[in-house]
């Protein structure tokens, strides 16, 4: 697990990735992060530059991902739809889909303009404290949650969230459900962002399946949250519904079972979603 950190960490830092700013990423001792370099090296996904003294990933890493290209699929959809929303919504919006066990962002504003927050797409944040996250997870079966659950103990308070039980997650998930739309959580905002800013997101939603989630992330200073829930979560899910109905429309291979709609028998077995595997190695239901 240190090898694949270190080697995001390359990733992330780009011309800046020596030994003391992975050290300082990560937490991990500067022998460790060496003897993980090394590693890397060794297997042909990093190279040293002896010129500036940093560690640059090669192009072998794209061949980790050369067998994905969902995403890509997805994202070509909703581009058009995307690009009209971004140039009158104003402020920064994320799509993305659920990723084993991280909200995949497969289509991004950050990226743009000055209210730029780094977030590019091809970025893995956390289910259960993102905005994103919570949406799309409130409208999933209980089986495809308890398997994340799961997976999220042990893991940091930036990605297991403060529920310390499941049926606390529940009853966190139905009012999500039945509000329509879930909030960043505060601890997120306060670790991620210094509490300067917040999120909105709604569920991308079919007939039958829950394909992703869109948000909307706006400053706390320029926006009180009573007019973002007033003026942002209408908007939001009125591009939603024009994304679950392309998405539909399009048959996509994506996301899960919605959990509140009737089950049928196709609903009952083995579903597309990443999660199952996991669930199925582990022992789960």
């Amino acid at each position: 697990m240190r090898v694949l950190d270190v080697l995001l960490a390359v990733n992330t830092l780009r011309d800046e990735a020596s030994v003391g700013a992975i050290h300082r990423k990560l937490g991990l001792s500067k022998p460790t992060v060496v003897r993980m370099l090394e590693t890397l090296i060794a297997a042909g996904y990093v190279v040293r530059d002896d010129a500036r003294h940093v560690y640059r990933v090669t192009g072998k890493t794209i061949s980790l991902a050369s067998s994905f290209d969902g995403a890509r699929e997805v994202a070509r959809l909703a581009a058009p739809l995307m690009s009209r929303f971004r140039n009158s919504i104003g402020w920064p919006s994320d799509l993305a889909i659920f990723d084993a066990d991280a909200m995949l962002v497969i289509g991004s504003s950050r990226e743009l303009g000055p209210l730029s927050f780094n977030r590019a797409p091809g970025y893995r944040g956390p289910v259960l404290t993102t905005s994103l996250g919570l949406s799309y997870c409130a409208f999933c079966r209980g089986e495809m949650v308890d398997a994340l659950f799961e997976r999220m103990r042990g893991k940091g308070a930036l990605w297991r969230g403060p529920e310390e039980d499941r049926e606390r997650l529940a009853a966190r998930l139905e009012n999500v459900r039945r509000c329509g739309f879930a909030e960043m959580d505060p601890e997120y905002s306060r670790i991620a962002y210094g509490n300067r800013v917040s999120g909105l997101a709604v569920p991308v939603l079919g007939s039958r399946k829950v394909y992703a989630a869109i948000n909307l992330i706006y400053f706390k200073t320029a926006l009180d949250r009573d007019s973002a829930l007033l003026e942002l979560v209408p908007r939001l899910q009125g591009i939603a519904a024009q994304l679950g109905a392309l998405f539909e429309e399009h048959a996509l291979d994506l996301g899960d079972w919605r959990c509140d709609v009737p089950q049928t028998p196709e609903m009952m077995t083995p579903e597309l979603s990443e999660m199952n595997a996991f669930a199925g190695h582990e022992g789960m239901p």
